[in-house]
């Protein structure tokens, strides 16, 4: 861990941005859980490991990501063939599935890693943002509408049916428990003010749950889940949350406001562009369904 650790504070240092998602993070902090492997490159040369491949379960796929120390980028050719196949080995022994390998804005490098291990382009997420505060044309809209802050201790299994199924089908958001709610409960960015939930006649419809980032420059707001269940969809509840949620992030010390969606989703691509968010950047996905090792 403390190797590991060193490892993504060089990179962190040197990208400015945390290397490893959210539930890979949160994987690798709490020790590791069914599913969960790591696998670091050393040589008898330097002190620090030179790269970092985590494989971790999630909702009928696998996520994984790929990290090499800033000084031995120069090696990636050498270094990641390896690892991505160690990683993918470990896929299989598990029962196989599906695949999914993360890149921040990939080059051909990348393209030509994925292919070496026959993963092909997948997902891309576009990254958005905006500054704030909200115009108030935008607070006018919810000005009549409802929310209320998470309770953590009592909103845990009402929030994880809702979450569940708007996400049944998505690879991370998809499928989580009681263990991944309070995990993330823990964390020192949870605060449940910027956790808004909305409730029709008392049942619990919609949320928007929000999340400072105190370690980028500028500190910024980000529409970290948001969903509305199925059964109260196309009655505008998706666009009034994101302006509750947004409004719940404090202007004065996030002043840019940011959040992932598909490529894809057209839908929410132009909801987001009618509240003001514009592209800043790309992640991609490279994907491929890795066969069960036979052990017959």
């Amino acid at each position: 861990m403390d190797e590991v650790s060193t490892l993504l504070a060089d990179v962190w240092r040197a990208d400015g941005a945390r290397p490893l998602n959210d539930h890979l993070w949160l994987d690798l902090r709490e020790g590791g859980r069914e599913g969960f492997a790591g696998i670091i490159a050393r040589d008898e040369t330097h002190s620090h490991a030179l790269a970092y491949c985590q494989v971790s379960r999630g909702n009928d796929s696998w996520s994984l990501d790929l990290v090499i120390h800033p000084h031995h980028r120069y090696d990636t050719n050498e270094l990641a063939p390896g690892l991505l196949q160690a990683a993918l080995n470990v896929v299989a022994d598990e029962g196989g599935g599906h695949v999914h390998w993360w890149v921040f804005e990939p080059n051909n490098t990348h393209r030509q890693l994925a292919s070496q291990v026959g993963l092909n382009q997948g997902r891309r997420l576009i990254q958005l943002r905006r500054t704030l505060p909200l115009e108030q044309n935008l607070l006018d809209e919810v000005a009549q509408f409802s929310t209320e802050s998470f309770v953590v201790g009592v909103d845990e299994t009402e929030w994880l049916a809702l979450n569940n199924a708007a996400f049944h089908q998505h690879p991370e958001q998809g499928g989580w428990n009681h263990h991944v709610i309070e995990s993330r409960e823990q964390e020192p960015w949870f605060n449940a003010n910027g956790f808004r939930i909305h409730r029709d006649n008392g049942t619990m419809t919609a949320f928007c749950w929000t999340k400072i980032h105190s370690d980028t420059e500028p500190v910024m707001g980000e529409i970290y889940v948001i969903a509305v269940h199925p059964n109260h969809s196309g009655h505008g509840l998706g666009r009034k949350m994101a302006i509750a949620g947004l409004a719940s992030i404090p202007a004065e010390s996030a002043p840019i406001a940011m959040l992932y969606v598909d490529s894809d989703n057209a839908a929410a691509l132009s909801l987001y562009a009618s509240l003001g968010f514009t592209s800043h950047h790309e992640e991609h996905a490279f994907v491929g369904d890795i066969a069960a090792v036979s052990n017959s």
